[in-house]
């Protein structure tokens, strides 16, 4: 496989300079099990010759790697063919383990009956009334964290701003006292780790650790919360608690895990959302100005912050019934990742997709997946990335690096550890 280096930037044509030969090589070389350094700081090189020449990819453990727009939009909705359910492929990742039993546990990785009871109840919380509800805080809480910002002069993107608004967030859904929020962030990583194309021991024996300590911490936050309730339609662990579909309400294990999965899910989506897209302004100065003198292109920029750097960038089903993809016969019982990110950089759909263009239309990037389990809380995840980019741009126009970034070294997730900043 030729060699990938770090020289390649998003304004440029894709490939490294390779050949067609040496694309089609690296292509059909292309293992998710074995990746370089290289491939965590920038996969979109590889996802472009696997769009061109390999989009349907057999890996060497069997399983089949989807780069194409179509392909990942049909499967989310055909429920039937292609299973989201975990336990079978998780088994032998995890064994009889607290991440065995969260994972295969919560919202995202069910089918019906548990994803729809689930669904139903975190939508019903997630209401126009509830997110209206909470707009006020969130400003709030964004100026806040600029004060601060602009008391310090130089701050780091992630830590001090990014990732401090979804737990802020996500900690008032579930009622956590803010005392009591320090550890979430850290138990959130360790967790959504532990679903990497490949794991470590250290990073499982970490992912066990975070679930157990998480749902000791859970267990006496729900005996809290039963004896004193608050309101169904904006506190959400209120609303698992008390909710009911068809007469069903969740077991103790059902809500735990999906306590934990609601914060894991908001929490990693607005971090990366909002660090990507004030990266990718540094990146694209003159879409930067773009917006600094048409504000209102705030909503088409969060979608093509979205697309253009998904913070998802892997999904995985199971092939539930023979069927076909690219003409291609995949047997009941066979693993696909969907890969978000170059989807969302299909030249099908997109066109130069290459290219950051905040005012992009039409823009039906999968970043939130789609179908049945096109993700619960996009609406607030929007809210949040609107309000924190644009709040920042315009108390900071002038904003730019002062240190190195550091990427966070995951394939599934794409987001920054560190992203050091200056914005006096």
């Amino acid at each position: 496989m030729a060699e990938i280096t770090n020289t390649w930037l998003p304004k440029r044509a894709p490939g490294l300079g390779w050949s067609p030969q040496e694309a089609a090589a690296n292509a059909a070389a292309f293992d998710p099990r074995n990746l370089g350094a290289d491939f965590y700081e920038n996969p979109f090189p590889i996802y472009s010759v696997l769009l061109e020449h390999d989009p349907v990819h057999l890996c060497p453990d069997g399983s089949w790697f989807l780069t194409r727009y179509d392909d990942l939009n049909r499967i989310y909705r055909d429920t039937r063919t292609f299973s989201s359910d975990k336990k079978v492929e998780f088994k032998p990742k995890f064994g009889d383990s607290p991440l065995f039993e969260h994972h295969t546990t919560s919202l995202v990785f069910s089918d019906p009956p548990l994803h729809t009871r689930v669904r139903k109840l975190i939508v019903g919380a997630l209401s126009p009334r509830a997110i209206a509800h909470m707009e006020p805080g969130l400003v709030t809480l964004v100026d806040d964290l600029l004060d601060g910002l602009e008391e310090k002069g130089e701050a780091d993107l992630i830590e001090d701003f990014a990732s401090a608004i979804p737990i802020e967030i996500i900690g008032n859904l579930l009622g956590v006292p803010h005392a009591e929020r320090g550890p979430l962030r850290g138990w959130s990583l360790d967790i959504l780790t532990a679903l990497e194309p490949v794991l470590t021991p250290e990073q499982e024996a970490r992912g066990n650790e975070a679930v157990v300590e998480f749902v000791d911490y859970l267990e006496g936050l729900i005996s809290d919360r039963r004896k004193n309730p608050g309101d169904p339609a904006i506190d959400v662990l209120t609303r698992l608690i008390q909710g009911e579909t068809d007469g069903e309400r969740l077991s103790h294990s059902e809500l735990l895990q999906n306590c934990i999965f609601i914060l894991n899910a908001g929490h990693e989506t607005t971090t990366n959302l909002i660090g990507n897209g004030l990266h990718a302004l540094m990146e694209w100065p003159e879409e930067r100005q773009r917006l600094l003198t048409q504000p209102d292109l705030i909503d088409t920029a969060v979608e093509e912050f979205l697309r253009f750097q998904s913070s998802n960038q892997l999904g995985n089903r199971r092939v539930l019934v023979e069927t076909e993809i690219g003409g291609i016969k995949m047997e009941p019982g066979a693993l696909i990742t969907l890969c978000i990110g170059a989807a969302n950089r299909d030249p099908a759909q997109f066109p130069d997709p290459h290219r950051l263009d905040i005012s992009r239309h039409p823009n039906k990037h999968l970043a939130f997946a789609g179908g049945p389990h096109l993700c619960a809380g996009l609406s607030l995840a929007r809210l949040e990335g609107k309000i924190a980019i644009g709040k920042f741009l315009e108390r900071f126009p002038n904003y730019g690096l002062c240190g190195e970034p550091v990427r966070s070294g995951r394939a599934r997730f794409r987001g920054f550890l560190n992203l050091p900043v200056r914005v006096g």
